[in-house]
């Protein structure tokens, strides 16, 4: 069987092996660590996709392939004699012995991510110190770089800090220029393709999160104590737009072509910001099928191992349909740009008190309630305004009238 460079991401294109838990001969298991790749955007260990013998690596350590190259061969056990194995040990296109091998600070032993970080902070390669193999320079080694950069005073010279603008910062007469990093650049270009491609309409609805936060404040301390992480009200919208889905099967779809592909499965993509530095969407798989508990969990474990740059490959893939969140920073409303091919994604802003009208049998009075919008776009090729207000209404229902402490007791 062959092993293959993954796919990290809808609009990553390559990755770097940085590092191979085996060696040519070595018997593998399915699913046990077989490698670690790094992109522009992820640092990650992929499993071995079956179990065998490692009868080639054709990939070295520190070489950038694109997505879909050969890396190695596993073999069936047995039919891979040791002599052979060791034949069969690829080396890179550069050989790298002791006496030849390329200093650390050399392009092409830069993997993605450490390429963007010293590109970034106008760093020399050549003063940082690699902690990988052969001397190879690692994320965590350029973090560590930039921090003792920081921390250090003024006039210490072993530091080195550079007096003129950073690379990325270029200042001229009466403005400045910011070189767009690789993340925000391939984001760039999904977004315009997708902003030329599919016709856009925002259609947005109030809700009140008056028995969300019930439920929060009610099992909010608890659930902070076993969980070790603040109950959001993130968790509640993915779980009323599963729900709603399922009634809207038009909306949790992406285009093939000329043809409308309708999922059975529901993945939410959740947009996570990268601190400022551009975001990434992993994937919350089968969300119809999980309880609010799991959702939770499942949201704050991918939105901090994003962060931290250690994604896995199919954490990435498959979303059926898109969640942003901007509430955090205080937003009222945004138009958010659909993740093609995707045919919606919704953005949930600032939920804040507000004076709402409670009807009932008895009449109308005003009350006190926590309110949020709840902003769709679409794309107008799959379906109609009608449609897509019809959904909204759907998601608004289930927001306000779902007995949510019951959902988290599950």
């Amino acid at each position: 069987m062959d092993v293959i460079m993954p796919q990290l991401g809808e609009t990553v294109t390559e990755g770097t092996v940085t590092r191979w838990y085996k060696k040519v001969g070595d018997a593998v298991k399915a699913d046990e660590a077989l490698f670690d790749v790094e992109t522009d955007k992820v640092s990650t260990e992929i499993p071995a996709p079956a179990a065998g013998v490692l009868a080639e690596i054709l990939v070295a350590e520190g070489i950038t392939a694109k997505v879909g190259t050969r890396l190695a061969v596993i073999r069936e056990a047995g039919t891979v004699s040791a002599p052979a194995a060791t034949a069969s040990v690829a080396t890179p296109s550069r050989p790298q012995t002791a006496r030849s091998r390329p200093q650390a600070g050399a392009p092409e032993r830069l993997s993605p991510v450490v390429r963007k970080l010293v590109a970034e902070h106008d760093l020399d390669p050549d003063a940082i110190k690699g902690s990988g193999r052969d001397g190879r320079i690692t994320r965590e080694d350029v973090i560590g770089h930039i921090a003792a950069r920081r921390a250090a005073p003024r006039g210490a010279g072993p530091v080195a800090m550079r007096t003129e603008p950073p690379a990325p910062y270029i200042a001229s007469g009466a403005h400045s220029t910011i070189q767009l990093n690789n993340v925000r650049r391939r984001t760039a270009e999904h977004m315009a393709r997708s902003w030329s491609t599919a016709p856009h309409v925002l259609q947005a609805a109030e809700a009140d999160f008056h028995r969300v936060e019930l439920a929060r404040r009610e099992m909010g301390g608890e659930w902070k104590r076993r969980a070790g992480f603040p109950l959001s009200y993130l968790p509640f919208i993915a779980r009323a737009v599963a729900i709603a889905l399922k009634k809207f099967p038009n909306l949790n779809a992406t285009f093939d072509g000329a043809q409308l592909a309708l999922h059975r499965r529901i993945n939410l993509g959740i947009a996570v910001d990268l601190n400022f530095e551009g975001l990434v969407v992993p994937v919350v798989k089968d969300v119809s099928a999980k309880s609010l508990p799991q959702i939770a969990r499942e949201i704050h474990d991918l939105a901090a191992r994003a962060r931290a740059g250690k994604l896995k490959p199919d954490e990435m893939t498959e979303a059926t349909y898109t969640i942003t969140n901007n509430g955090a920073f205080g937003t009222l409303f945004t138009a958010p740009i659909i993740n093609t091919p995707q045919v919606a994604i919704l953005s949930t802003d600032a939920i804040r008190k507000k004076p709402w009208v409670i009807e009932s049998p008895e009449g109308d009075s005003i009350a006190i309630r926590p309110v949020g919008m709840l902003a769709q776009t679409f794309d107008h090729r799959a379906v109609d305004g009608a449609y897509s207000a019809a959904f909204l209404r759907e998601l608004k229902t289930v927001i306000e009238s779902r007995h949510w402490t019951q959902d988290l007791q599950s």
